[in-house]
This record gives structure tokens, C-alpha cells and sequence, in this order.
């Protein structure tokens, strides 16, 4: 079978670590060939641009069109250098964060204008999406409670929780349309969440296997 492309996304604190090594031991265990990063970094440029994006203590933060031009800088390296190399060899990559957090964080949480969102999204990516997206939806005030018990929270989990509402607004949205997003409530049980990505995962190898 050809590499496929899958993401994780979600609010902070919806458990896109668990979910990750959820899915990376399922395609372990069929012996498929993974690579795995994150966004916004994966490369030493992405990196350099994460710690300006997310960083609390600079003096001059990015405005919101500055942090969507960033976030998509960093998308263009780690797409073009790591991700289309990876699957031209046959290779699975499995992303945290893709372009989709950019359509609810930017689009959604920074309102900025749906119609600037997707000509960004085509100017940079053109048709290159994703085979699969895991969406961990979770009710921000129970994401960011578990977000601060992991440490000091980073410039964007510091907004407000209009902002996150606005955000995972945007995520139910846009999953709905789309039939490549999987939703999983990840306010259940660690168990629960494990055996629900595991099903969406599973059945979606099978259909890729049936067309293949």
C-alpha cells in the first residue's frame, strides 16, 4: 500500500500525545514504515519559527496575520522537505497538527476571514491534504485544566476561553464537512478513546486496502 499522511489535532489537553501513540502502535504492529512530526516544527527552520509562535515572553508578539503567515512558513518547510519525500519513498507519516489547526485556530479562535484561510491554505499547499485526521474534541475548560497540570502554558494556551470556544467551534465545523476527519471524544475513558481511534484507524486501512 502507499504511505499515507495522518494528523492528529485538537484543543490542548484533548490528548493528541495518547492519540499518536495510539495510532503509531497500530501501524507498527502491521510492520508499515512511520515517520512522525509536528507542527508547527519538524525541521530546523519550523522549529526556530514554533519558539516565535508559541514563546509568552516576547516582547513583540505576532499579530494574528504575522502568527498565520509563521505557521504556514513552518507547513511549507516540513511539507516539502520531510512530508512529500517521505511519502514519495512509500513511507506513512503521522503528523501532530496539520493545516487544519490553522483553519480553527486562525480562522476560528483569531477570526480571521475563512475566505483568507483558503487561499492561504491553496497558495501554499495546493491540493495536498491529509488521508485521515484524528480530531480529539474536548470541552476547553476540561482540555485546559489538563493542559495546566502539565506545566507553564505557552503564549496560545494563555487566550482567553472565548478563544477556544471559537476555536473547537470552528474543528466540530469543519469535520462535519469533511469526510477524511474522524472526531473522537476524548472526554471518555483512556480506554474508550484508545479502542475508538483504533476502530477509525482500522476501518480506514481496510478501505485503503480495498481500493489499493
Amino acid at each position: 500500500m502507499s504511505g499515507k499522511f495522518i494528523v492528529i489535532e485538537g484543543l490542548e489537553g484533548a490528548g493528541k500525545s495518547t492519540a499518536s501513540h495510539c495510532v503509531r502502535d497500530i501501524l507498527m504492529q502491521r510492520g508499515i514504515t512511520l515517520e512522525q512530526c509536528r507542527e508547527p516544527g519538524g525541521t530546523g527552520l519550523g522549529e526556530a519559527l514554533r519558539e516565535l509562535v508559541k514563546s509568552p515572553d516576547l516582547e513583540d508578539s505576532p499579530c494574528a496575520k504575522a502568527e498565520l503567515l509563521l505557521m504556514y512558513a513552518s507547513r511549507a518547510q516540513l511539507v516539502e522537505t520531510r512530508i512529500k519525500p517521505a511519502l514519495g519513498k512509500g513511507s506513512w507519516v503521522l503528523g501532530d497538527r496539520h493545516d487544519l489547526s490553522s483553519q480553527a485556530y486562525q480562522g476560528g479562535g483569531r477570526q480571521l476571514s475563512q475566505a483568507m484561510l483558503a487561499q492561504m491554505r491553496d497558495l501554499v499547499l495546493g491540493d495536498f491534504r491529509p488521508d485521515l485526521t484524528i480530531y480529539m474534541d474536548i470541552d476547553p475548560v476540561i482540555g485546559l485544566e489538563r493542559a495546566g497540570r502539565r506545566g507553564a502554558l505557552d503564549r496560545i494556551e494563555q487566550e482567553s476561553l472565548d478563544f477556544f470556544h471559537r476555536t473547537r467551534a470552528r474543528y466540530l465545523e469543519l469535520a462535519e464537512g469533511d469526510a477524511s476527519i474522524v472526531t473522537i471524544d476524548a472526554s471518555q475513558s483512556l480506554e474508550k478513546v484508545e479502542a475508538d481511534i483504533a476502530d477509525a484507524v482500522n476501518a480506514r486501512i481496510s478501505s485503503w486496502l480495498s481500493h489499493d
